[in-house]
């Protein structure tokens, strides 16, 4: 799954075009290195979003094509 697709079905970020806009300003790391919006998510990377001036940092726990608010959670888990 593509990174900006799996940051807008995890809700961590609302919108896809937001999350292409994040990776083409170089604010998405997966293990420590900037991706572009095609880069593939697989379980067990470590995310990390810039958001203005704090960041958050996730790792990936399993990649769900759809899902509802309440299991969008069990995607990642923050650390």
């Amino acid at each position: 799954m593509r990174i900006d697709k799996f940051l807008k079905v995890s809700r961590l970020i609302k919108r896809r075009t937001i999350a292409n806009e994040a990776c083409d300003a170089g604010r998405i790391l997966v293990n420590g290195k900037v991706v572009k919006a095609s880069y593939t998510v697989k379980t067990g990377d470590i995310i990390e979003i810039g958001f203005g001036n704090k960041s958050v940092k996730v790792k990936v726990e399993e990649l769900l094509q759809s899902t509802k608010k309440d299991e969008a959670k069990e995607m990642f888990s923050y650390l």
